[in-house]
């Protein structure tokens, strides 16, 4: 750390009473060493600064104490502006692994189930609100449906194509399912929540993850890192981390099903938000967001790149539907 920011630094931490600190940098976290005990001084961008430090009290007003505690400074602020960006301090947490990978998970989703129990909302929602969402969400899924139908016979009338064209033609009919397969439960959710008048909001992390839940000395989980939290559906929560867990090799990730369903046995979805959920999930949208790149050549990516990307977005697309399958209910018998 250099000689003046890290006297800017001692200069903030001196708002809180902490004097004479020895400081540790990571990444944009400052370790901060007092007489008083150890902290963590975070930098964020000062845009998000405000909404996070409200939602941060909201949750606290609601009961819900599972989050690294911001601290005031001695003038009562909830962070600090300097020179473009906003400083808060929290205690420095342990994150001992004392348990697996997997119970840390468990408890995570517990507690997201709690967090979003303890801020839920019902909204109105009208039936042309609803009618609206549909439409439009239709109609741009129908437009990447018809692309894909013009490259599928843009590589096929061509002598030789190349590996992204080749990769493309032979997964398209997984492509082309996982697509109706969206429609098809978007269809479904308009027609379970056409009469319904109201719909649920409620506070939401931002980015779940298990690197944003850490332990203290006694064991305990809190949440980290509210900076992108929002009133949103519970949705936004949930479609986020799963990408991220499923954005690699095909496998069965029954781990994950098992996560989300601990999730739904405190927090359970309404069978509209069910039908929705499954749709977002099971859509190939970074699959169009590829070919689209590719054909428009909208990127400098060689073949390679592009044949390795695809690759990755086509993994997503089956070990999504893996985890849609064994979420979404059984078929009613006729």
């Amino acid at each position: 750390m250099n000689e003046n920011k890290n006297n800017d630094i001692v200069r903030i931490l001196k708002e809180y009473g902490l004097n004479h600190p020895h400081i540790e940098r990571y990444g944009k976290i400052y370790k901060v060493y007092s007489q008083n005990g150890i902290y963590a001084l975070k930098i964020i961008s000062p845009t998000s600064g405000i909404d996070f430090v409200r939602n941060v009290q909201l949750l606290y007003q609601r009961g819900f104490n599972r989050i690294v505690p911001i601290f005031p400074t001695l003038d009562g602020r909830y962070a600090i502006l300097e020179e473009r960006s906003l400083y808060y301090l929290m205690p420095w947490l342990s994150n001992e692994d004392k348990e697996d990978r997997f119970a840390k998970h468990q408890k995570m989703f517990r507690e997201l189930a709690r967090l979003h129990t303890l801020s839920v909302k019902d909204i109105a929602v009208t039936s042309e609100a609803r009618e609206e969402h549909y439409e439009r969400t239709v109609e741009q899924w129908e437009r990447e449906g018809e692309f894909f139908e013009e490259f599928l016979e843009y590589c096929e009338r061509k002598w030789y194509m190349s590996p992204f064209e080749l990769m493309f033609c032979n997964y398209y009919q997984s492509i082309n399912q996982a697509m109706t397969f969206s429609k098809t439960k978007l269809e479904e959710w308009l027609e379970v929540s056409k009469e319904d008048t109201k719909g649920r909001t409620v506070m939401t992390h931002g980015k779940v993850s298990i690197e944003h839940f850490l332990y203290d000395d006694k064991g305990y989980g809190y949440f980290t890192n509210f900076e992108d939290s929002k009133i949103a559906s519970p949705i936004h929560d949930l479609l986020p981390f799963l990408v991220r867990r499923l954005h690699a090799q095909p496998g069965q990730y029954d781990d994950t099903i098992e996560w989300i369903n601990t999730y739904f046995r405190y927090f359970p979805f309404r069978s509209d938000e069910k039908l929705l959920f499954l749709s977002y999930l099971a859509h190939p949208g970074s699959i169009v967001e590829t070919v689209q790149d590719y054909y428009f050549k909208r990127s400098n990516k060689t073949e390679l790149r592009f044949v390795k990307k695809f690759q990755k977005e086509f993994w997503l697309l089956k070990n999504s539907e893996y985890v849609v399958m064994k979420m979404a209910p059984p078929p009613s018998p006729e």
